[in-house]
């Protein structure tokens, strides 16, 4: 099983958290949209380290295909092929209040920007006049002085982060492979994503074979109890914090939990974080996330994944995993068949 790591976007630090996860023995590195933009610290990174590079994810809602296209264009030369797009939706009161952009059918328009983004890339191709025309978007016009040609390493894989059914059957329809989104649970992943992929893969003609499955998975690592108990407790205000939100509610009802979410989302509102991660059990931590040594961590990420996906990208939320136990966890994950 193939292993991504997260980098810190940090200007002062991203060339040496590429050199750190390079040396880790990791496969490629992502970044997120957080604190800092979603693609420049790849810029960087493409040029410091020789690993696959990806968004996870660059948030589409307020920027548009062809700036999606150019970023990811640029990016897959830079990297001499080795990056991948991923694009996610997030929710509304993040899209209105933070980016100032509309909100609306989320699920249609990121279709619609996954078609966008992969009709401007094939114009460029030469593959076609560029012509597509959708509800949320236009583009008919691509003058050969904005045209940049084919690129020389053939454009980049579009992939798309869900969560829920409509998302997930959307990303199977017209992506070329899902991220799943890192708050879930086994039975999460067999009951609810996979049969959502398998109906959008039916819906677009399309076989298994065509679409990638980027497994994701909370880390709560360590060898020593002390090590542990801080891995959980920070994974545990994670997962309070998601489960706040309104839209992760269905990995929470899938486990009979569907009481929690209004509970954590109200205290949210009250500002009463050190009560939210109170009601986090570390059963609820040990289904959502993944908690052990390196060599368990890497057998539940086998066991909820191993059927369906050849890769995963690890995050270690809020705290700092030993580098020996994640060079382990890499050791141990890459010892996994791509279909276990």
């Amino acid at each position: 099983m193939r292993v991504h790591l997260q980098i810190d976007g940090s200007p002062d630090s991203v060339a040496r958290h590429a050199r750190e996860i390079a040396e880790l023995g990791a496969d490629g590195l992502f970044t997120f949209e957080g604190p800092h933009d979603a693609f420049f610290p790849l810029v960087v990174a493409a040029g410091t380290v020789n690993v696959d590079l990806m968004t996870n994810v660059a948030i589409a809602g307020p920027r548009s295909p062809l700036h999606l296209a150019h970023a990811a264009y640029d990016l897959q030369c830079y990297s001499a092929g080795r990056f991948r797009l991923g694009l996610g939706s997030q929710i509304k009161v993040h899209i209105e209040r933070r980016y100032g952009a509309r909100w609306d059918k989320p699920a249609a328009r990121m279709a619609e920007t996954v078609a966008a983004v992969k009709a401007i890339l094939a114009a460029w191709e030469g593959k076609a006049p560029l012509n597509f025309r959708g509800e949320y978007f236009t583009h008919t016009l691509m003058p050969p002085n904005f045209d940049p040609g084919p690129n020389p390493y053939g454009p980049p894989p579009v992939l798309l982060g869900a969560l829920g059914p409509i998302m997930t059957r959307t990303a199977a329809e017209v992506a070329d492979g899902l991220l799943v989104m890192p708050f879930h649970s086994k039975r999460h992943f067999a009951e609810r994503t996979i049969p959502a992929v398998e109906a959008g893969l039916r819906r677009a003609g399309r076989n298994a074979a065509e679409f990638a499955i980027i497994a994701q998975a909370m880390v709560a690592v360590g060898r020593d109890d002390g090590q542990l108990l801080r891995a959980i407790d920070a994974v545990g205000r994670l997962i309070a914090f998601y489960g706040s939100t309104p839209a992760y509610a269905p990995v929470l009802e899938v486990q009979g939990w569907a009481e929690l979410m209004p509970a954590l989302n109200a205290l949210s509102k009250a500002g009463r974080y050190a009560d939210m991660r109170a009601l986090i059990t570390p059963e609820m931590v040990a289904t959502i996330a993944v908690v052990g040594t390196p060599e368990q961590c890497a057998e539940q990420i086998r066991d909820r994944f191993g059927a369906y996906a050849g890769e995963v990208c690890c995050y270690f939320p809020g705290y700092a995993a030993e580098p020996a136990d994640v060079a382990d966890l890499v050791a141990a994950l890459h010892s996994i068949p791509a279909s276990a």
